[in-house]
């Protein structure tokens, strides 16, 4: 297989004209693990509907995940539960924990084309996470969950849906990701892949399929540095 690269290189990227960004992991580092407690309030929300002692609820959550692409899609298959209910109470968290970040922000703003969030989770999230991080408005549009009528990355008719609301011409787009699986369908649409990885895999908890192996040979770069990475694209 080729292996990825991790140098960008400007003339990979030169045909790119819509530029996708997942939110959690991606947008800001994976080290920020805001993420833990939306994984807190899911568990909390299992062990409530199904009266479920904390280890219980946290394992049927994991089980979910992995089978399903969310802990929601488990749970709307399994318990027919409300959705919306699901992500009001899955993503009532804290913010604080993420700084502005204007050079990423500037990144952003000068790639050439429209850009997109694409997120497993709700817009209120990827508003309220975007906002913090003070790139919300160098977005063009967020597709979130709901719009891709609550099945989530990585099924294939999700990235279809997403592509044809936007009119979105996937051989001249690209996808940043933090997990592998999702961008198996991106690639095989003709988008440029790159995902996110994290900088320290010693101080944080991650399963071994959600980082990147030998055999992700649909992952064309990558990075764990989006700032950068998106800067040297444009720069000079």
């Amino acid at each position: 297989m080729t292996k990825p690269k991790t140098m960008p290189v400007a003339a990979d990227f030169a045909h790119v004209r819509d530029w996708v960004f997942d939110l959690d992991n991606t947008l800001y580092p994976h080290h920020v693990n805001l993420f833990a407690q939306i994984d807190q309030n899911m568990s909390a929300f299992v062990a409530e509907l199904l009266q479920l002692e904390p280890d219980e609820a946290r394992a049927l959550q994991k089980r979910y995940y992995h089978e399903h692409g969310t802990t929601l899609q488990g749970l709307m298959l399994n318990h027919n539960i409300d959705p919306d209910d699901f992500l009001e109470r899955a993503h009532a968290i804290d913010y604080s924990a993420l700084l502005p970040h204007p050079e990423l922000g500037e990144a952003i703003k000068a790639l050439p084309g429209r850009k997109f969030i694409f997120t497993n989770g709700s817009v209120p999230h990827a508003e309220a996470a975007a906002r913090a991080l003070g790139i919300l408005d160098h977005f063009d549009d967020i597709f979130d969950i709901v719009a891709a009528d609550y099945v989530p990355k990585p099924a294939g008719e999700t990235y279809d849906k997403f592509a044809n609301l936007h009119r979105v011409d996937t051989r001249h787009a690209a996808m940043f990701e933090d997990l592998p699986r999702n961008l198996k369908a991106p690639k095989a649409l003709g988008m440029r892949t790159v995902l996110l990885t994290p900088r320290n895999l010693d101080d944080i908890l991650i399963e071994r399929w959600e980082v990147f192996s030998e055999e992700d040979d649909h992952i064309d770069y990558l990075t764990d540095d989006l700032q950068a990475f998106l800067a040297a694209l444009t720069a000079g």
